[in-house]
């Protein structure tokens, strides 16, 4: 399960600049910014191979030849001024006051990397701070502000102070609500391209029963909700986890912002726990003529933003309420977005449903309307209400009785109900065969039917988990007896009579 203790996204750390000869500032400066803006910036080459995963089975699955290559959604434009932002000027300021609060000097490059903006965009800022007597230029080159090297005032300081009681934030600067909205619809899992090989290439490594595939399929393709439930030790979690391997190996990239804004709070949305990176953002060997026309250039992506591939978030029997609402920090002043909202263009699985803190009841109350209208509505700390996207393939998983946790309204508005029961003879001897030949352990059908005759043609149902739990035993046995593994009737009978016993 994944650790939901986040830690809030780091603020990247800048390039390492030599100091620029210290120059007067009050020289006559020759601006090159029009011959920066004639040269273009390449994008960082596409992924297209897939690594191949070492994971066992029963965590994220390998991607197999029958995934396509990554396909991106259309990515973000970086602004091309600061109404472009949904930022304010002021809001700007504050982040520019505040790294120059915490590193000291800054090279007017470096403010732009660290803000995630264009030059020009910070340059704006950086004029009005100027003006206001809040920084002051110590060195600079021919080249013009963006080498400038900037320093807080006695005024500056005040004023990152009081910005800093306001708001501790110090990542990048965070996207308009709208922005995010936007490009959620973009990404939306609905969108995305799902058929039988594809599917089935994620599922290589299972095995599971043969019409499965026909069910599967057309859940993802809806991109709406699924319940998987069934007798436990079947593979529920398997194949839900198998669905999420599917999303993140073969759904294509998607975009997630750092941060969004909204009436004037900050909520933080990238997780690096969560979201796998893609881009080489965090990659600080660039040559500075490289990052200078990244910055410069109007015909870029918005570094606001982090390419991953779509998440996959799971929670089980810890999850509560409080998680599915926005986290405040009232010593730093911002949010943190709650998990479904960082699932957006991914997949939510709530593994173990039913058997969380709180009631189903409230737990699937608090769904219905999301469910819905694909949509979800979030509270400030002020009471203010704002409605997010609700754009994930979610499952349900449960070995509980659908019938006692959710009531017909409920069932309604999942569209895909999928039973995974005991597997039949033939499949078990697949799955016990599979086991074997993944722990070096040569396959032996009289064990099998062994398991057959004594337990469970007498009324006991199989579990498709019985072959690696037994197995398992077997080889604890041999080990503390200093022997090789051999699947005899006596061998599979000790192990049984460990493991099927009555308590």
């Amino acid at each position: 399960m994944i650790d939901h203790r986040r830690n809030h996204p780091e603020t990247p750390s800048s390039e390492s600049e030599t100091t620029p000869p210290e120059r007067a500032a009050g020289g006559a400066i020759t601006d090159l910014y029009g011959d920066l803006f004639e040269k273009k910036w390449s994008m960082p080459k596409e992924v297209n191979a897939i690594p191949r995963s070492e994971t066992p089975p029963t965590a994220a699955l390998p991607a197999g030849e029958g995934i396509p290559s990554i396909q991106r959604c259309e990515a973000p434009s970086a602004p091309r001024s600061l109404e472009e932002t949904g930022l304010a000027l002021m809001q700007v300021c504050d982040l520019i006051l505040k790294q120059l609060y915490l590193q000291g000097g800054l090279l007017g490059l470096d403010l732009a990397k660290e803000a995630r903006l264009p030059f020009n965009v910070v340059d704006e800022a950086l004029r009005f701070l100027k003006d206001e007597k809040c920084i002051e230029v110590a060195t600079g080159e021919l080249i013009g502000r963006v080498s400038y090297k900037f320093h807080l005032t006695d005024l500056g300081r005040n004023r990152a102070r009081d910005a800093f009681e306001q708001c501790r934030y110090m990542g990048p600067a965070p996207v308009a609500l709208e922005d995010y909205v936007r490009q959620c619809h973009r990404q939306s899992v609905v969108g995305m391209t799902c058929n039988a090989t594809a599917l089935m290439a994620a599922f290589e490594n299972m095995i599971i029963r043969p019409n499965l595939m026909q069910e599967l399929g057309p859940a993802v393709c809806s991109g709406r909700s699924i319940f998987i439930y069934g007798p436990p030790g079947n593979g529920k979690t398997m194949i839900a986890k198998g669905l999420g391997n599917f999303l993140n190996s073969g759904g294509g990239e998607i975009y997630v912002p750092y941060a969004i804004q909204t009436e004037n709070s900050v909520i933080t949305v990238f997780d690096p726990t969560l979201h796998d990176v893609t881009d080489n953002e965090d990659d600080l060997s660039v040559e500075d003529s490289d990052e200078s026309m990244r910055l410069l250039n109007e015909n870029t992506v918005d570094r606001r933003w982090r390419r991953v591939r779509r998440p996959v978030v799971i929670t089980g029997g810890e999850l509560t309420l409080e998680m599915l609402d926005l986290r405040y920090n009232s010593t730093a002043n911002f949010y943190q977005a709650p998990l479904h909202i960082k699932a957006n263009g991914g997949v939510f699985l709530i593994d173990d449903f039913g058997r969380q803190i709180v009631s189903p009841r409230d737990l699937l109350n608090r769904w219905i309307l999301p469910l819905e209208e694909r949509e979800d509505y979030l509270t400030l700390t002020t009471g203010k209400k704002f409605s997010v996207p609700f754009e994930q393939l979610i499952i349900f998983s449960t070995n509980l009785d659908p019938r006692e946790l959710v009531d017909e309204a409920f069932l309604r508005r999942i569209r895909h109900k999928i039973q995974i029961g005991p597997p039949s003879r033939e499949l078990y001897t697949e799955i016990f065969e599979l086991s074997c030949k993944q722990r070096g352990i040569p396959f032996a059908q009289p064990a099998v039917d062994y398991l057959y005759r004594t337990f469970y043609d007498a009324g006991k149902p199989p579990r498709s988990s019985d072959p690696r739990d037994l197995l398992e035993i077997c080889q604890s046995i041999c080990r503390f007896e200093e022997q090789e593994v051999v699947l005899s009737e006596d061998l599979i009978s000790e192990a049984a009579q460990r493991f099927f016993c009555q308590i």
